[in-house]
């Protein structure tokens, strides 16, 4: 795992706002959740306090989680960006090159991965594959069914979004 992670201040301020939210609200609703089932009396057979118990240990987890990231994480200068190029926050069209279908992908940094609406994180194999290709250029992607061609067909900038 890199030691620096890579982000917009969009992400970053996503970031933020979940840990404030499980900081906030979630931790403090199950810690009198399980404050009540404790109540309940004998805890070997209070499903209520067990369950609570391991929900508030999943949501400490998370908790730890976003604060390692946050920790980790620098923002890009997006004026430092070479927009001749592929890289973080860029949208690029990409074509098979054996299927002849294109596919467009805009690689984020942590906390705006979404897979579903092809925003894949500048960390993947993927994305590290296609990382500094300019138009033109046709990049060799691993797979686990066998390695795919993709080219590049066009890369946009867009630091609004």
């Amino acid at each position: 795992m890199a030691d620096k992670l890579p982000m917009s201040r969009k992400g970053y301020d996503k970031l933020k706002a979940e840990l404030h939210h499980l900081e906030e609200v979630e931790m403090p609703a199950i810690t009198e959740k399980v404050a009540n089932a404790r109540e309940e009396g004998d805890l070997k057979e209070n499903a209520e306090y067990h369950g609570s118990r391991e929900t508030q240990g999943m949501i400490q987890a998370k908790i730890n989680q976003l604060k390692s990231k946050l920790g980790r994480a620098f923002i890009v200068d997006q004026s430092s960006v070479d927009t001749s190029k592929v890289g973080l926050f860029a949208t690029i069209t990409v074509r098979d090159v054996d299927m002849d279908e294109e596919e467009v992908y805009s690689l984020v940094g942590v906390g705006e991965e979404d897979f579903m609406n092809n925003k894949i994180l500048v960390d993947s194999p993927m994305a590290q594959k296609l990382i500094g290709k300019k138009v033109g250029d046709v990049v060799a992607i691993p797979a686990p069914k066998g390695t795919y061609e993709l080219e590049v067909l066009k890369i946009e900038y867009d630091f609004d979004n």
